[in-house]
């Protein structure tokens, strides 16, 4: 694999966290579409292809419906930074649109790079299908989120939790706690230092490979 970003996408980021406002930006906007936004379409476009070879739903998925803007939301926060200090995106058949991460979601900061997978947003109708699906398929659960490979690379599934659960659920409630989630996802995360390695794509594609049977299991109940 190649060497895609050079030291200054980190140290773009890191100069831009004090100076985060748009006249600084401007005045090196040049060095952002060189330097960060290029290598980082670039990267996404090599991951699609790759995974690709593994599923060929990727195969109609471009950069652009995956990468997510630089600029901030700032309409109801009361942080007023224009720009965000990571670079991000969902990589997966519907992109940024995608309901299930049939794929992850990866951020690239100078502090680390996290990569995602699993439910993180899903309707009322699909929650009480996943909670019914995991409850009919309880045993398959259990065994793909105790693999050792699973455990090793993402730990542990996270989410925020209902309090209560549907009557006809709670039974299976009492034997498996992770009914009650509402957000099924997980995470690993690396040094910021990896994205100077050539390495960087075969890792995030190593990770992908340990998260996708979890992440099917889940889509089999998301309509």
């Amino acid at each position: 694999m190649e060497k895609i970003f050079t030291p200054d996408f980190l140290n773009f980021f890191i100069e831009l966290a004090p100076n985060n406002n748009k006249d600084w930006f401007d005045q090196n906007r040049s060095r952002y579409e060189k330097n960060v936004k290029e290598p980082f379409k670039y990267f996404v476009q090599q991951l699609i292809t790759e995974f690709s070879k593994i599923d060929p739903k990727f195969k109609e998925t471009e950069p652009k419906d995956c990468i997510f803007r630089i600029n901030r939301d700032i309409r109801f926060s009361k942080d007023k930074s224009p720009y965000k200090l990571q670079v991000s995106a969902v990589i997966s058949p519907e992109g940024k649109k995608s309901r299930a991460i049939d794929g992850i979601y990866i951020e690239l900061t100078p502090e680390h790079v996290r990569v995602y997978g699993g439910v993180y947003e899903v309707d009322k109708d699909d929650l009480q299908s996943i909670r019914e699906g995991i409850a009919k398929n309880l045993n398959e659960f259990r065994k793909l989120i105790s693999n050792q490979d699973f455990r090793k690379v993402f730990g542990e599934l996270r989410g925020e939790k209902n309090k209560v659960l549907p009557k006809e659920l709670k039974n299976a409630g009492e034997q498996e706690p992770l009914m009650y989630n509402k957000q099924w996802y997980f995470f690993t995360e690396f040094d910021p230092e990896i994205i100077l390695e050539q390495d960087l794509i075969k890792r995030v594609i190593e990770v992908y490979k340990v998260a996708r049977p979890v992440e099917q299991f889940f889509n089999r109940f998301i309509k």
